[in-house]
């Protein structure tokens, strides 16, 4: 596991193949995760998935088209009717046109970050960038606030946690994501730490965790290290995964028939959101999907048409999927990216960052159905009405999901930290 931040990373495999030489904190880990889980109180949503379009995915040229501009603004994906009465999409989203009642559309999103880093930031953790103190994802506050619901861990990433920001921040290191170290369309999909290491039977590794558990009895307390603390949720959390065939079982994709497979199409992002729903029905709080490569500064309408064709194809599958296995009401789903792109076409045929307006899709989750909230100005430049900020969106995020906005955590050195700030519950889209 890697958490994106500027803590050390923490490999789960070496801690696994090596518990009986590794000193941890069992006792103490389990005390500090049991009195920060606190118990939910009732809530429309119980998992996330948060698909992130790593890059910057162009607002004009999908849920936020503008045909009556001049080309080198409307671009050349045309627009088309949807689902929803006067709302539009762009021609390469027809699968999401015709489930867009099933949809809510902030089109009025904005921040001032147009260096994906920081838009990273932005959006992940709801915060503006400070040189000051690396603030968590919204994936880690989900994971110390309600802690796992099951045998999996409470947060995954899906295939991986590369992405900037999406780790714990000032929170301990037991809160970051369990990454999955392959890709679910990979052939001979794997994921990492799921197997007992090679040559070790039931018995072995019995014994090696009772050592553990000995050399535990001698190490810790109050003042151990953030990272034996950590260590010590990873290695329950290997062992529990490894012990547990439920949690085996979620990981393998070849249980789904192939029709299923193949509604969700050709793409990487196909499977990837097909396990994501695999993992909503294991309890899963959060799942981050990451799909990159979405940085189209030139050639994107011939380049890039083919991805946004995927990408259409793949998530209305996903949200018809839980709409179909009564799953969605549960399941608030997130499409983001770190910003959209320029309202101008560019010499190169692409377009670049632009932060100030773009649009956010969401659905389930105990959110309205079919809903364009707010919209951008004529060019798709600036918010024109029901402007958004990230921090709005942690805020409604948080309070579908039973946490209080208005709390504050505790940061290294007793420094109370406020879970969201400047941010608003956006009751307008709420059923």
């Amino acid at each position: 596991m890697s958490s994106n931040s500027t803590r050390p990373a923490i490999d789960r495999r070496a801690f696994l193949k090596q518990g009986c030489a590794l000193a941890s904190t069992a006792g103490l880990a389990h005390a500090l995760l049991g009195a920060s889980i606190a118990a939910p109180r009732r809530a429309p949503a119980r998992s996330v998935v948060q698909i992130f379009l790593e890059g910057g995915f162009s607002h004009l040229d999908s849920f936020d088209p503008k045909p009556e501009q001049a080309i080198e603004i409307r671009g050349e994906f045309g627009a088309i009717g949807t689902s929803l009465d006067g709302v539009r999409f762009a021609g390469t989203f027809r699968r999401s046109a015709e489930i867009a009642k099933e949809l809510v559309l902030l089109r009025g999103f904005g921040h001032g970050e147009a260096d994906h880093t920081r838009g990273n930031h932005s959006i992940l953790t709801g915060y503006a960038p400070s040189p000051a103190i690396a603030y968590p994802s919204m994936g880690s506050v989900v994971a110390h606030e309600l802690g796992a619901s099951g045998e999996l861990p409470a947060y995954i990433c899906v295939p991986n946690d590369r992405i900037a920001h999406s780790g714990p921040g000032y929170l301990s290191t037991a809160f970051a994501p369990f990454s999955l170290g392959s890709d679910p369309g990979a052939r001979g999909f794997k994921v990492r730490d799921l197997e007992a290491p090679g040559g070790l039977d039931a018995a072995r590794i019995a014994r090696r965790r009772g050592l553990l558990a000995d050399l535990d009895a001698g190490f810790g307390g109050t003042n151990a290290p953030d990272t034996l603390r950590a260590a010590e949720a990873f290695h329950a959390q290997a062992y529990g995964m490894i012990d547990s065939p439920k949690a085996r079982e979620a990981f393998e994709l070849e249980r789904e028939k192939p029709e299923a497979r193949q509604a969700y199409g050709s793409s990487a992002l196909g499977p990837r959101l097909l396990l994501a729903r695999r993992m909503v029905e294991a309890g899963v709080r959060w799942i981050t999907v990451n799909d990159g490569g979405w940085d189209h500064h030139r050639d994107l309408f011939r380049g890039a048409r083919a991805r946004y064709e995927q990408l259409d194809h793949a998530f209305a599958a996903f949200v018809r999927d839980l709409a179909e296995r009564g799953l969605l009401d549960q399941t608030l789903v997130l499409l983001v990216s770190e910003f959209g792109r320029t309202p101008r076409v560019n010499q190169d045929g692409g377009r670049d960052h632009w932060p100030k307006a773009y649009t956010v899709v969401a659905a389930g989750g105990g959110l309205k159905r079919g809903y364009a909230y707010g919209r951008s100005d004529e060019r798709g430049s600036e918010p024109e009405e029901g402007a958004v900020k990230p921090a709005d969106l942690a805020a409604t995020v948080f309070h579908q999901l039973g946490i209080d906005p208005a709390k504050k955590l505790m940061s290294p050195g007793d420094r109370p930290i406020d879970l969201v700030r400047d941010g608003r519950v956006l009751q307008e889209i709420l059923a």
